[in-house]
């Protein structure tokens, strides 16, 4: 038979422990970061990990986030999942020169060594200024070119001086020029955000199928970081595509899609 004061205990230790829960699920994204941060210097990576994940988990994310979420799966030895968190944060911050340093480190760990099928110069220089900046970047240039172009024709109709309607001119048309060439950039970008997506192999070895079938034969083996294109969806199987031209069907479950 339970007595009172055992009944009372057992509630006392149920609400500290309701207390406790929620007051780690109040934490902020500044307070566990910090959690964090202090757990990868102590060296205890897989709780820095779970701490950036709970970060994650409440909406916020950030190159700089994704920067240390990275550096610590890399410390676990988990390389697909190091390289999965720095390439999603290039795609926030595409200029970041420490994300790209460690994907570069990271990449040459890898098991699988592809090269590239070759592109036509005008291509490979297109797709660089394309892929400089993110949406949001050339959004901002592209606002920025805007309002220059609407100062310089204020000047132009406003200004009773030769030389300022001269300058203003000039002015109007070479913003009106790079707001043309900002605004194919931004679109060009958005659609290849839009139409091709990539994906990080988390597993440490896939073999990938001819058909989206578990039965079917094997047509090639990757390893875990490789980067590829998805192109198709068949229920749980997923077609991609590596730079080197191969074509085969994996499970969904095995990568991470950037």
């Amino acid at each position: 038979m339970i007595t009172k004061s055992v009944k009372i205990f057992v509630v006392s230790l149920t609400a500290l422990a309701w207390l406790i829960s929620n007051n780690l699920l109040a934490q902020s994204p500044d307070d566990l970061m910090k959690s964090a941060n202090k757990f990868y210097q102590d060296g205890n990576y897989q709780l820095a990990v779970e701490s950036y994940q709970k970060i994650l988990g409440q909406g916020f994310e950030s190159g700089a986030l994704y920067y240390n979420l990275g550096n610590a799966y890399f410390k676990t030895g988990k390389l697909g999942y190091a390289i999965f968190s720095y390439e999603k944060g290039l795609k926030i911050d595409p200029n970041d020169e420490d994300l790209s340093y460690n994907l570069k480190i990271a990449n040459s760990r890898t098991v699988d060594k592809i090269t590239e099928l070759p592109k036509l110069f005008l291509v490979s220089w297109w797709d660089g200024l394309v892929t400089s900046l993110n949406v949001s970047g050339w959004s901002f240039i592209v606002i920025i070119i805007f309002w220059i172009l609407l100062a310089s024709i204020a000047v132009y109709f406003f200004s009773r001086r030769a030389i300022l309607q001269r300058i203003s001119f000039l002015s109007s048309s070479t913003s009106l020029a790079l707001l043309i060439i900002a605004v194919v950039l931004l679109v060009a970008r958005v659609n290849r955000e839009a139409a091709t997506n990539y994906g990080i192999l988390l597993e440490q070895t896939y073999p990938v199928k001819v058909s989206p079938d578990s039965k079917s034969n094997d047509a090639f083996v990757i390893h875990e970081g490789i980067k590829f294109a998805i192109e198709d969806h068949v229920n749980d199987w997923t077609k991609i595509r590596l730079i080197d031209g191969k074509v085969g069907w994996i499970q969904k479950n095995v990568f991470g899609q950037i």
